[in-house]
């Protein structure tokens, strides 16, 4: 077995409107599909970056809160690739993204930083 790429990253969202748009209106995502499967009682929507498909973003009724701190086992967070690290997250503090300060990833050298979704998902944004 050869894996090819990543296929997609799949997020539960408490209050997927919330959510929808900061994927959507915030981060800058493209909807590919959305569907309502009304025998879940869930909304899933595809959303891609670049015209690619990355992410499936759902709705379920009461999901329980993702734990953080302490750091749980599972999934530690999404990196997001950009040419200026500084500049995208003051792009986000400006539109009211929770985020961390500024730092140096020790392991690249480079700059990097988190900021969080509205359900407290750490989402990075890595310089290349």
């Amino acid at each position: 077995m050869k894996f090819k790429r990543i296929h997609h990253i799949a997020i539960i969202a408490s209050d997927y409107e919330k959510s929808k748009k900061f994927y959507t209106e915030i981060l800058g995502l493209t909807v590919v599909n959305e569907v309502y499967r009304e025998e879940r009682d869930s909304y899933m929507l595809d959303l891609a970056l670049n015209g690619e498909y990355i992410i499936e973003l759902f709705s379920f009724p009461d999901p329980p809160k993702r734990l953080t701190y302490p750091e749980a086992t599972g999934l530690r967070h999404i990196s997001f690739a950009v040419e200026d690290v500084a500049a995208a997250l003051k792009e986000l503090q400006d539109k009211g993204v929770k985020t961390t300060d500024l730092q140096v990833d020790s392991k690249t050298g480079k700059p990097m930083a988190f900021f969080f979704d509205p359900d407290e998902l750490p989402l990075e944004l890595s310089q290349v």
